[in-house]
């Protein structure tokens, strides 16, 4: 027989598992990347850039329209990529010397939380891309969150691929 204590059970062991955590959002990150937060643009990805960004992802991207904030050098982004099952939303900020912060702002998955760590984060700090795409920075792997620690580098190396392509190199 099924008791009232057992569905509560149920529903919490659920409710805890599909939890969605916001550690920063969005207007935040960008407050914290600028001194006066730029009016955002959006970059359409398509053609070569498409396939390029399907090379780092091994998908296509869910966004055609991608928004970006730029002042002078310096890009922010704000990107989604699938962990396990459920998007991880990060803010990256990116200039010349490469990127710049790397912040979790939304957590969506059971597993692999450690990524929201400034630790973490701090590792891509400096990094930018080879010519084939890879970061040219190693990042350490947290055991127990390799599917988040993946997510999180490919969407680095795909903020790194948008900054160069809208800032055409010039930076």
């Amino acid at each position: 027989m099924v008791t009232l204590k057992w569905i509560l059970f149920v529903i919490l062991l659920f409710s805890i598992a599909h939890a969605e955590e916001v550690y920063q959002s969005q207007d935040d990150f960008l407050a914290s990347a600028f001194d006066s937060i730029p009016d955002p643009q959006r970059l359409t990805i398509s053609g070569d850039l498409s396939k390029q960004v399907k090379k780092i992802l091994d998908h296509r991207y869910k966004k055609i329209r991608v928004p970006y904030w730029q002042d002078d050098c310096r890009t922010a982004w704000v990107l989604e990529e699938i962990g396990k099952e459920r998007p991880i939303t990060t803010g990256f900020v990116v200039n010349s010397q490469g990127i710049e912060k790397v912040k979790v702002l939304i957590f969506r998955e059971s597993r692999g939380w450690e990524v929201k760590h400034d630790f973490f984060g701090h590792q891509f700090i400096g990094a930018k891309l080879t010519n084939k795409n890879k970061l040219d920075s190693k990042i350490d792997n947290i055991s127990g969150a390799t599917l988040s620690v993946n997510a999180i580098t490919d969407i680095s190396r795909m903020a790194l691929l948008l900054h160069n392509h809208v800032t055409k190199g010039t930076c």
